[in-house]
């Protein structure tokens, strides 16, 4: 991993770094990054809902600061990120998935909206924090199903519970930022939105590659929902690589400028539907025994959904670098290898180094050490 120590220009060797959301899916690859990149990560998250965990396959609880808290407890919240004293904050604790929304929308409201605005009011209290990525989602934008790509400065909006609480998340990031961010010695808040995720780990309710893992190993159908639903499948690294370069960013004396939201996504050829990622599971699964068959009536989600990511590469430097073929590929090696009980956890960690080695090969700016 040494050649992943000196990325984003060396901005996170030896800096306090706070996690929110630790034991899901993309924090616990976001957290064997930092600490990779040499960052004294503290993390803060509910304990893992279906074990084993990405978080535990890594043995994150003993190789950080492990707190288990709940967002929506403000004041416990408050203690824990003084107590941590960070200077950069990633916050990805979420109720995270569109149909559990529908069965609480009250509990998704307050994860999502009033865990993020607890947040924003611990780091508006701890004078260490110099830079904050809120992560919302892709699904924050007001979706007309409209061909085009959505860009930053698009309606905020959302049908579904989840959608609309991520939406609303996002204008209190923008209120409390004006409100209490903007003077010179204050924190740089930002926010990144990114859907879609799939790699290795994934443990998550309704997950397309689970349910086909889970539906591969049991050699039964996988029931698709939506199977023309398009979305802009990448590899969890995809966007990680992102909140990374975001918060980089953040840290410089410039960095006051990049307090915006941002789109961090794959490129439009790798928006793909449901049913054509399928395929590409069970080409990469090596099986012609696994079967789908279409969900019957379902609570609504977005068809299309694709996001502009023209101002990342402008601004930051940013662009993706596997393709939906390739985050495929290695997310079912991750699965294949944990069928065989094999280690996972290296794979994480050999994984993220040669997707470094691909954004240098690439000419990624923020694959480069200190320059």
């Amino acid at each position: 991993m040494d050649g992943a120590l000196v990325t984003f220009g060396g901005a996170y060797r030896g800096r306090r770094v706070l996690v929110t959301g630790h034991t899901g899916f993309k924090g616990a690859w976001l957290c064997e990054w930092l600490l990779a990149l040499g960052a004294e990560v503290e993390a803060i998250a509910l304990a893992t809902q279906t074990p084993p965990g990405l978080a535990e396959i890594l043995d994150l609880p003993s190789r950080l600061g492990h707190h288990i808290l709940d967002v929506r407890d403000g004041a416990s919240l408050e203690k824990a990120v003084e107590r941590a004293r960070p200077e950069v904050v990633f916050h990805l604790a979420a109720q995270a998935l569109v149909r559990p929304s529908y069965e609480d929308p009250r509990g998704t409201w307050e994860v999502n909206v009033g865990g993020t605005v607890n947040l924003l009011e611990a780091v508006r209290r701890t004078p260490s924090v110099r830079a904050c990525v809120v992560v919302t989602s892709d699904k924050c934008y007001e979706n007309r199903e409209w061909h085009y790509a959505y860009r930053e400065d698009d309606s905020l909006g959302g049908h579904d519970p989840y959608s609309s609480s991520k939406g609303a998340a996002e204008l209190a990031v923008s209120s409390w930022r004006r409100s209490f961010f903007s003077g010179n010695d204050a924190a740089r808040i930002a926010t990144a939105r990114a859907g879609n995720v799939i790699g290795g780990g994934d443990r998550g309710r309704d997950r397309i590659v689970v349910d086909f893992v889970n539906a591969a190993n049991a050699d039964r159908p996988l029931v698709l929902r939506s199977p023309r639903a398009t979305r802009p499948w990448q590899h969890v690294l995809v966007p990680v690589s992102g909140y990374l370069t975001l918060a980089a960013r953040l840290l410089q004396p410039d960095g006051a400028a990049f307090t915006e939201a941002w789109n961090f996504g794959p490129s439009d050829a790798d928006a793909v539907s449901v049913e054509t990622l399928t395929r590409l599971l069970v080409a990469a699964w090596g099986s012609s025994s696994v079967r789908w068959e279409s969900e019957g009536e379902a609570p609504h989600e977005a068809a299309r959904l694709r996001l502009d990511c023209g101002k990342a590469l402008a601004r930051l430097g940013w662009r993706s670098v596997w393709n939906v073929d390739e985050a495929v590929r290695r997310t079912i090696a991750w699965y294949r290898l944990e069928r065989a009980h094999g280690d996972t956890a290296g794979l994480v960690r050999s994984q993220i180094a040669e997707y470094v080695q691909a954004a240098r090969a690439a000419g990624r700016p923020w694959a480069e050490g200190p320059q």
